[in-house]
């Protein structure tokens, strides 16, 4: 087998890497645009229940900041179409694409800080035991799990770099 036939990697321009880099992200975000939009939705709601004024003032403080979280994931996870339709044609998709990654990095991180303090209310809520918070870390654990222990071990055990 000659170097040739073992060369890995994609043949492409950085244009091209920078297109198809940018097509695989956008497929990612709408995965999770749709996950935080839906949890931020109904977080919006939960104000103006009459169970809402029933809450502890701690439960209102983890509302809140759930609330925040979940704008914050919001914005950065649509921050990406944002800033695609705002550059689209001024030749600087390579620089767009990296920074459409990290906003969707820091959605991501955002996102499982919602998960993680909305989860906390509604335990808190529903149970007022003192198990939630370990209940709600061992969750925290498995989101990190999933998606970064994960990903980054296969990145490092697959990639020859």
């Amino acid at each position: 087998m000659t170097n040739e036939e073992r060369r890995t990697g994609r043949d492409e321009t950085e244009e091209e890497r920078a297109d198809r880099r940018w097509g695989e992200l956008i497929q990612e975000v709408r995965v999770a645009q749709t996950g935080v939009q839906i949890l931020f939705g109904f977080l919006l709601t939960v104000a103006f229940t009459p169970k809402y004024a029933e809450l502890a003032h701690t439960e209102q403080v983890i509302y809140i900041v759930t609330v925040v979280l979940g704008a914050g994931a919001t914005g950065a996870l649509i921050g990406p179409v944002s800033l695609h339709r705002l550059v689209s044609g001024q030749r600087v998709k390579p620089h767009a694409v990296r920074l459409a990654s990290r906003l969707t990095f820091i959605g991501l991180l955002l996102l499982l800080a919602t998960m993680a303090c909305a989860l906390l209310l509604v335990l808190r809520v529903a149970t007022h035991d003192a198990f939630v918070p370990w209940l709600v870390g061992a969750i925290v654990v498995w989101y990190l799990t999933c998606w970064y222990v994960l990903p980054l071990w296969a990145r490092t055990r697959h990639t020859d770099r």
